[in-house]
């Protein structure tokens, strides 16, 4: 059976499916939580369960519905993105949800993470600054039958006193410091989790109220859609798409955390590695499960007005890499460029590596879209199963 033939038969499948009344992404949503959000580390049952019954496909445009149920961010319109169903669920597991919570979530987005906290708390009150995203967002959450959400359009950095104070806040979009209003509104002994910080380099936190006063734990390096308006505009440290450059790209900045790389975010499955032969780290990735990640990701401005080409480059070492027949699942560095509505333009790569091979320097040099305003710089085994290290990865303006 050709593949043509084969995909129109799934389509056909799917199509008859949901004529019936029946839910043909069912499968799709266990196979995501089986093979990525818990495998990632998210292990509370509600969480799990929550995001295994939640219609991911409902929340993004449909000419995206063939990539609903990957773990990956995806763009819902007027430069906002739906985060990835893993972090999702790991800001929600984070939060400790009990059924009689009430939880106010800053940046609605598309309604996806209301709808993933509505079945674990007594009620979530969601704010969305962009109006047309607030209104459909809510719109959605009413059709879809949460009743226990309420939806409005406003500033987030608000919150909403009206309702306050909350046991647990959300912030799903990244201000720089956090907002004064939302420590106000969040109870006594309550939770927050936020991702604070620059553009392009943020910090997952968990913040708790203790007798009146936050006490912060750093969770994790991330990147989030930055609050829109103002906020954004008063950023004291503003991105620099004319002068792109990779941050720690030699993977010898300190870390306090082993589990976390300074400058890169959404690891799976790596480890960051002293070097003897320089005194300074690498970064290894190793997997025994093929299709299982195994990568790290870092976003910068680029802008293709002012850069025309770029060079990425980077050193490579294998071991015993094998990708079991799968073209898609190969190592590579890679650079991926997106447009101000960040709407992909293309994604370009060095390798893909195999077998074993020592240390070796790679690099190629790629034309940049006229239209790109953001890149995201990745590396990884991409699902092949073998051990590979990376280091000195960067990324070059040619002028």
């Amino acid at each position: 059976m050709s593949l043509r033939l084969s995909l129109l038969l799934s389509l056909l499948v799917i199509a008859a499916t949901a004529a019936n009344g029946q839910d043909p992404y069912v499968e799709a949503r266990k196979k995501l939580v089986q093979d990525r959000v818990a495998t990632a580390g998210v292990t509370d049952p509600g969480v799990l369960r929550s995001i295994e019954t939640t219609p991911r496909h409902q929340f993004i445009p449909r000419t995206l519905w063939d990539q609903a149920y990957y773990d990956m961010a995806l763009p819902i319109g007027d430069s906002q993105t739906i985060s990835s169903p893993f972090i999702v669920a790991h800001m929600t597991e984070v939060l400790q949800c009990k059924p009689d919570d009430v939880v106010l979530e800053i940046g609605t987005g598309s309604g996806y993470q209301a709808a993933v906290l509505s079945p674990l708390v007594k009620h979530v009150y969601t704010i969305e600054i962009v109006e047309p995203l607030g209104i459909k967002a809510a719109a959605t959450l009413k059709r879809l039958g949460y009743k226990n959400v309420s939806a409005k359009v406003g500033d987030g950095f608000l919150g909403w006193p009206e309702a306050a104070p909350f046991d647990k806040i959300i912030v799903t979009c990244s201000p720089e410091s956090v907002p004064q209003p939302l420590v106000d509104q969040l109870k006594e002994g309550g939770r927050m989790v936020i991702p604070v910080g620059e553009r392009y380099q943020q910090t997952l936190y968990l913040m708790e109220k203790k007798d009146g006063k936050i006490v912060r734990q750093s969770l994790r390096p991330t990147l989030f859609v930055p609050m829109t308006g103002t906020a954004e505009d008063g950023r004291l440290k503003q991105p620099d798409g004319e002068n792109p450059e990779v941050v720690n790209g030699s993977f010898d900045a300190a870390s306090d955390d082993p589990e976390q790389v300074p400058g890169w975010y959404y690891g799976r499955q790596f480890a960051l590695t002293p070097d003897p032969a320089s005194a300074g780290n690498f970064v290894r990735f190793q997997n025994e499960t093929a299709g299982r990640d195994s990568h790290l990701l870092q976003g910068l401005a680029l802008d293709g007005r002012a850069i025309p080409r770029v060079r990425l480059a980077g050193k490579v070492r294998t071991q015993n890499i094998d990708n079991r027949g799968r073209p898609d699942q190969l190592p590579v560095v890679a650079v991926s460029f997106y447009d101000e509505k960040r709407r992909e333009l293309g994604t370009f790569w060095i390798g893909p590596f195999t077998g074993t091979h020592d240390w070796t320097e790679h690099q190629r040099s790629f034309r940049v879209p006229p239209t790109t305003r953001e890149a995201i710089v990745r590396i990884g085994l991409f699902g092949a199963v073998g051990t590979i290290d990376f280091d000195d990865v960067t990324l070059t303006p040619e002028l």
